[in-house]
């Protein structure tokens, strides 16, 4: 199989390799519940999230009443992430076909990456309790480079290339803060319709939209 194109797969986290709508619904829950909100249906929660915990505390609040002042946010937001950190791995799991899609790549010998806005404790967090941290040559967070570089910047995707050590690489996401981050790093996309989408899947300005982690392999090899 040395004939795989890519040396380096780099995969969003959340609404990408990983479903976490239904543990990060109950952490926002949680924060809204403080705030004496309405409780959002944990199927809407997919819709807001995207660009890191606060943006999607942000989305919700507005959803439910509008934004306080911005310390009540900051303190609702360290609640959130509080909760989330002690319950981060109750629901969360691979989408389907996710293991056999892993297994594929690692036969192919491409280095799997996680690139995500997720803090990249609560990453690193995550992929330990569902066993997948070994299988990953590295892990990289929204908060690893500091404030400002997260995507849709291409500095993340910059650092994965800089620390697998180069060679051809691909994103995949589900985001408009994927798409946007690999066309800046040079990188072509695969989109996930199944994921967390803040477009519709075919408009997210990705090289190729998937529906199934089957369809992972084949499509990158005809990138």
């Amino acid at each position: 199989m040395m004939d795989f194109p890519f040396q380096i797969v780099g995969f969003d986290l959340d609404g990408t390799l990983l479903d976490t709508h239904a543990d990060l619904g109950l952490a926002l829950n949680h924060a809204l519940a403080l705030a004496q909100r309405p409780q959002i249906p944990v199927a809407m929660v997919r819709d807001l999230i995207g660009g890191g915990a606060r943006q999607m505390l942000d989305r919700a609040l507005a959803l439910t009443g509008g934004l306080p002042a911005e310390e009540d946010v900051l303190a609702l937001h360290r609640e959130f992430i509080a909760y989330y950190r002690a319950n981060i791995a109750v629901h969360s799991c691979l989408f389907p076909g996710g293991g056999a899609m892993l297994d594929a790549l690692d036969a192919r010998g491409a280095k799997i990456a996680i690139v995500t806005n997720k803090q990249e404790q609560h990453a690193i967090s995550l992929l330990d309790q569902l066993g997948l941290s070994a299988r990953l040559a590295t892990i990289i967070g929204g908060d690893t480079l500091g404030p400002g570089r997260a995507k849709p910047e291409p500095d993340l995707l910059v650092e994965m290339l800089a620390r697998l050590g180069g060679g051809r690489a691909a994103f995949v996401g589900d985001t408009t803060f994927d798409t946007r981050a690999a066309r800046a790093a040079g990188l072509p996309c695969v989109a996930v319709s199944f994921g967390f989408n803040d477009l519709p899947a075919h408009e997210l300005g990705a090289d190729a939209v998937i529906d199934h982690f089957d369809e992972l392999v084949p499509t990158l090899e005809r990138l």
